[in-house]
């Protein structure tokens, strides 16, 4: 049976040309919007999305790339850009109903619900973000114990075609080190590998670029600049 959150509908929702994202919605009352972090789905929420729900209505999508939301083949930046995630959403929104909502983020859920309300400051009513830091300060602070921990970061700012070909070789024991060490500590690092003790997942992977671009005609200068590492990898 597919993992679903208890009571919740799920539909399929076009929010670009060649993208649909899987969408969980419960509740009744003003929206509110989930977005989940890496390396997760929507089902990161499923304890608050039914609490939530007895008072909102609530929105959980996979974000494009994770899940089962679509994952178009990376066509520059732009196709992975959090910019471009957070049209996603608004789209997605749209589509429901909801031409305003209140957002929140965890990890690169985050970050996303972060370019959104950025770029569409009319749209989101409250935003709340868990867990992340602004990339950019990110970078200058990771280092030590921190950037072991952060290692994955690093490996995925290196040339396109060498991450992928190193973790498509070993996809479950790349993921499952994070889901069974966060799980336990997040501080901690093990001194030795030892077996995993993670289910197989199984999982497809697409480099995410952390790079953006402002819309045409826009003044903002607080968009991250391009040529950035990426930083992460979108997973099915």
């Amino acid at each position: 049976m597919t993992p679903a959150i208890p009571g919740f509908d799920y539909r399929r929702i076009p929010v670009a040309t060649g993208v649909s994202l899987n969408v969980a919605v419960g509740g009744t009352g003003s929206p509110v919007v989930l977005l989940h972090g890496f390396p997760q789905t929507h089902l990161m929420w499923r304890h608050v999305a039914t609490d939530l729900a007895a008072d909102h209505t609530v929105i959980c999508p996979d974000l494009r790339g994770y899940g089962a939301s679509d994952k178009p083949t990376e066509a520059g930046p732009e196709t992975y850009a959090k910019r471009t995630m957070g049209a996603d959403i608004v789209a997605m929104a749209r589509a429901l109903g909801h031409e305003r909502f209140a957002l929140a983020g965890h990890d690169r859920g985050a970050l996303v619900a972060i370019r959104t309300a950025m770029d569409h400051p009319s749209v989101v009513s409250h935003l709340g973000t868990l867990d992340v830091l602004p990339t950019l300060d990110m970078w200058d602070v990771m280092h030590g114990a921190g950037a072991a921990v952060g290692f994955h970061l690093y490996l995925m700012a290196q040339p396109p075609g060498l991450p992928e070909q190193l973790i498509t070789a070993s996809a479950d024991a790349f993921f499952g080190h994070f889901l069974d060490l966060w799980a336990k500590d997040p501080t901690a690092i093990p001194p030795t590998s030892g077996p995993p003790t993670w289910q197989p997942a199984g999982q497809r992977c697409r480099r995410s670029w952390r790079t953006t671009a402002p819309p045409p005609g826009s003044t903002s200068n607080t968009t991250e600049p391009t040529g950035r590492p990426a930083t992460s990898y979108r997973c099915q």
